[in-house]
């Protein structure tokens, strides 16, 4: 069984607590002009008897001109056809209902696919795909983080995401 879900980093690193001297609120300096995200799809996939297993694909949105914005189609099935070569066994995903996972070409994608079925999460229902606490966990570590470039942006959101694959305990939480 297989749980997937997406998020977003951008240049902007989200807020998080720090320790200050009394009286000097720290300051984190973030400069707002500049463009670019990584979008990430992560999936967890779980077995009885085996361990719980992180797989996720990363994508790079300079903010150019006519680029996509998000990932394709081809990217989610591409993320889930890497899980079938690793697990080799049959996959039951369950995803939200982004507009990408219920359009007519993944409905294609998917019934080529007879080791695969999917199932729908309800309208708004984070509670019930695990994979959103990953990205609070992935996101809380990248608190008050000033990355300059998209590229190092990339890298340490790689590092995180590799980290988090050897943490069964985390996975399985």
């Amino acid at each position: 069984m297989c749980f997937e879900d997406e998020a977003g980093f951008t240049r902007r690193p989200p807020k998080g607590r720090t320790w200050g001297r009394r009286g000097i609120t720290p300051v984190v300096k973030v400069s707002g002009s500049r463009s670019g995200r990584v979008s990430v799809a992560g999936l967890i996939a779980m077995r009885p008897g085996s361990r719980t297993r992180l797989c996720h694909r990363l994508r790079r949105h300079t903010g150019r001109k006519g680029e996509r914005r998000s990932l394709s189609e081809r990217d989610y099935i591409g993320l889930v056809d890497g899980l079938h070569q690793l697990v080799k066994a049959p996959v039951v995903l369950v995803w939200d209902r982004l507009n990408t996972h219920v359009s007519h070409a993944m409905r294609e994608l998917i019934a080529e696919r007879e080791w695969l079925t999917v199932f729908l999460l309800p309208g708004y229902a984070p509670e019930l795909n695990p994979v959103e606490g990953l990205w609070a966990h992935v996101k809380r570590s990248l608190a008050n983080l000033h990355s300059v470039a998209l590229d190092r942006l990339e890298a340490l959101v790689r590092n995180r995401l590799k980290r988090l694959q050897y943490r069964a305990k985390t996975l399985d939480g």
